[in-house]
């Protein structure tokens, strides 16, 4: 039976320490800074390491978070977690974990499927195709209002609205309303840290919570009466009455708006930086545009805006050479693996022309985002724009690394166009 801790000498959990001797820290801002030497480092003693900072397991290699994605036993269900907060607190607060029921991302088998296969099934190459011009469209107007301020923050101004206004045409939400969409991305993050946290605020969960199911409850009804092309009408077309219950129809449309404007705010800003500090990239992309495509999953392999996913081991497991025991955390670290070495030539070089790209930046198998071929299709459209548009954007002030123990995008950066 493995035991729940080590004992003196023990090199079943023989955490990994930095050269000063000090845990590793993965929400640390020095940390951020440059964490892939340290990742190299990890990996060269094991694929997989202690971490006495996080209590849990690191999963720092392509093969060990590839095999960690596709075994049933480091489970991804948090809402036994979820329901164990919501005993500490206000009866109100059972309404946060509703919510949360519908996102599978917190679901195993079979929930996770019974969730993720009507969602699946709308997300076709077709509809995504029709939206092309949409994000275009979206892309040139916030390109103008760039041009008229001259200067401005980056993420206020490009990278944030961008997605949640293509989300929220892809919902069929109402123009007047689809300005909300960003602030509400910000409370969803907010939601499901209250769901894990005791110590976070109640209150705020809780009203954010209520706001979420009463506009999509009412979304959700009035598409029952007048469907129309939106992936609402779709979803409640595709289920036919056999698929997610209503409660968990207005989860799934708070993670499609959470999950498609987080990931795709995140993945547009550090790419932008990541073209600000690489001169030979940006010329090649300017001298063929046809690199578009290959050039953002090398961004999101490069710097990508998530760096862990979380499981829970459900049972005792010798596991790349660790010994893991039920109940432990185990990190997929896809930040370090998709830097691995075995699997990527120079993974420290950005090659836009990269092919193939076999990274974790979407997530893969079960968990894999079904929204990846949408935060391709408006990055390639958004960022091709906005150099071609403005061939001299510059930064106006330095930049940092944040974002963390789940994330890890860049600050708030103001940029000017020349």
């Amino acid at each position: 039976m493995v035991q729940p801790r080590s004992e003196p000498g023990s090199t079943h959990r023989r955490p990994f320490r930095s050269a000063n001797g000090r845990a590793i820290d993965l929400t640390a801002p020095d940390f951020d800074a440059d964490p892939h030497a340290l990742f190299h480092a990890m990996r060269a003693e094991a694929p997989v390491v202690w971490n006495d900072a996080h209590r849990g397991w690191l999963a720092v290699s392509h093969a060990a978070v590839a095999d960690g994605f596709r075994q049933p036993w480091l489970s991804s269900d948090r809402i036994a977690v979820f329901e164990r907060s919501a005993a500490k607190r206000p009866p109100e607060f059972a309404q946060v974990v509703d919510l949360l029921r519908g996102w599978m991302v917190f679901r195993d088998p079979p929930a996770h499927t019974r969730l993720r296969d009507p969602v699946r099934r709308v997300f076709t190459p077709m509809r995504l195709e029709r939206l092309t011009p949409t994000i275009e469209q979206i892309t040139d107007d916030l390109l103008d209002d760039l041009a008229d301020a001259g200067t401005g923050q980056l993420q206020q101004l490009f990278t944030r609205p961008l997605p949640a206004l293509v989300i929220a045409d892809l919902l069929g939400v109402p123009r007047a309303d689809r300005i909300r969409f960003q602030t509400w991305s910000d409370q969803l993050a907010h939601v499901v840290f209250a769901a894990e946290a005791v110590s976070a605020d109640a209150e705020a969960a809780v009203h954010a919570a209520e706001e979420f199911t009463e506009y999509f409850d009412a979304l959700i009804a009035e598409r029952r009466r007048n469907p129309g092309d939106d992936v609402i009408s779709a979803l409640l077309d595709t289920t036919g009455g056999s698929g997610p219950a209503d409660a968990e129809l207005v989860g799934a449309c708070t993670l499609l708006l959470f999950a498609g404007h987080e990931t795709t705010a995140g993945l547009l800003a550090n790419a932008i930086c990541l073209l600000f500090d690489d001169g030979e990239a940006r010329h090649a992309l300017a001298g063929e545009p046809g690199l578009w495509s290959s050039a953002v999953d090398e961004f999101m392999r490069f710097a990508g805006p998530a760096k862990v996913m979380v499981r829970k081991s459900t049972a005792d497991r010798k596991w790349m050479g660790a010994e893991v025991a039920a109940r432990d955390t185990v990190f997929l670290v896809i930040l370090a693996a998709n830097r691995d070495p075995v699997v990527f030539a120079d993974p420290d070089t950005l090659d836009v022309r990269r092919d193939p790209n076999p990274h974790f930046g979407f997530g893969w198998g079960l968990h894999h985002c079904l929204g990846a071929s949408l935060a391709r299709l408006e990055a390639r459209i958004a960022l091709r724009g906005l150099f071609e548009r403005f061939p001299r954007l510059a930064p106006v002030d330095e930049y940092a690394w944040g974002g963390g123990l789940f994330g890890r995008v860049v600050s708030p950066l103001r940029v000017a166009v020349e």
